[in-house]
């Protein structure tokens, strides 16, 4: 019983408290202090997240599970970038070590500018990202293609919409018509800002009302499946 009524009684508590703070200016101090005590609730959830990628990686390594060879660079990696961002810092910390541990001009600790740790991030990580965003692109128009369905007026609407803008915002839009960038620029600031708005007015008034169940203590799937 403890293990449900407990953390429903928490939630309501902290959520009512983090809204009257907003009309009783005395508590502002104290929902403070409890906004910095969710930042390290979130850290420590961090924590959690990296032990529980080892643990599916290891589990996918012992049961040879499709692709399992990429899983010994995945858990490298987070190795690597936990011992350089985290392990070597404390250790320094704890020990009182003074001055850096440099080799050339690269220093082994920390995440500040000229450390190990920010060139692989750099040279390796950002890289990789954008690939991945680049190869997503193609993706994209891919799928679009071959989804949209000219059945009706308005998949006729939006497939005339998504190919001006497509075209719009490459350089060989530019050259095929001069104005085409103006047309996209309308298209994006007028009707898709409009509908835009209008799905994040439904959103806003989603989150209130699951806020608000979760506050009466409705909504509890936020305990899981016990």
């Amino acid at each position: 019983m403890l293990r449900r009524e407990v953390p429903i009684f928490l939630a309501m508590f902290v959520g009512w408290f983090m809204v009257g703070e907003f009309f009783v200016p005395k508590a502002e101090v104290i929902g403070t202090e409890v906004q910095q005590f969710a930042v390290i609730l979130t850290s420590f959830a961090a924590v959690l997240g990296a032990a529980n990628v080892a643990r599916i990686n290891l589990l996918r390594i012992s049961r040879r599970n499709r692709d399992w060879q990429y899983a010994y660079l995945l858990l490298a990696g987070l190795a690597v970038m936990i011992i350089l961002g985290t392990a070597l810092p404390v250790i320094r910390l704890i020990f009182g070590v003074e001055g850096d541990w440099n080799v050339g001009a690269l220093r082994w600790h920390g995440v500040t500018s000229g450390s190990v740790f920010e060139r692989i991030y750099d040279r390796m990580y950002v890289p990789l990202q954008a690939t991945m965003f680049a190869l997503l692109a193609f993706y994209i128009a891919s799928a679009a293609f071959r989804s949209f369905r000219i059945r009706t007026l308005e998949a006729s609407l939006l497939a005339i919409a998504a190919i001006i803008v497509m075209i719009g915002r490459v350089p060989l839009g530019n050259s095929i018509w001069v104005g085409i960038p103006e047309v996209t620029d309308w298209i994006m600031l007028v009707p898709q800002l409009a509908a835009k708005r209008a799905i994040l007015i439904g959103a806003a008034l989603g989150a209130i009302s699951t806020g608000l169940k979760i506050l009466l203590g409705i909504e509890r799937n936020y305990l899981g499946s016990d």
